[in-house]
């Protein structure tokens, strides 16, 4: 199996990727001399990161009827130079639950499935942790 995507120049400093029906920008901020249409490829990257592994997490979550609701991710990557590229990727999962070791739990499964992180964890220190606010009581 594949997965092919499309990216065209748009601009002076700004591309259109398409995957299926769906478009993203790609550009640089104004002080990297884009005109900040969109994000950069690393900021990409990172909601790529945060989205496959949201995916994974909310089929983990709806197949076992948890009682898991309101996530958030927080997606962080830590950046070295020559060659610039991440090095550190931290993911932190917040949401609300009555059980934080079922979350635990589905966050390991989540990340074992998605596969940006099974692609990305090679090449970068990429670890993920739930934050302290999923602890909460669902209402």
């Amino acid at each position: 199996m594949q997965i092919q995507v499309s990216v065209h120049q748009t601009g002076a400093s700004t591309s259109s990727g398409q995957a299926r029906t769906h478009h993203v920008v790609v550009d640089r901020p104004l002080d990297k001399g884009g005109s900040d249409q969109g994000m950069m490829g690393g900021e990409h990257l990172l909601v790529a990161l945060g989205g496959c592994f949201m995916s994974n997490l909310l089929a983990a979550i709806q197949a076992r009827e948890a009682k898991i609701q309101n996530v958030r991710l927080q997606v962080t990557g830590t950046l070295a130079s020559a060659p610039s590229r991440f090095t550190d990727i931290v993911v932190i999962v917040d949401a609300q639950t009555e059980n934080h070791d079922v979350l635990e739990k589905l966050v390991v499964i989540s990340d074992r499935a998605c596969i940006v992180s099974n692609t990305l964890r090679p090449a970068v220190n990429l670890v993920f942790r739930v934050g302290t606010g999923a602890t909460v009581q669902v209402p």
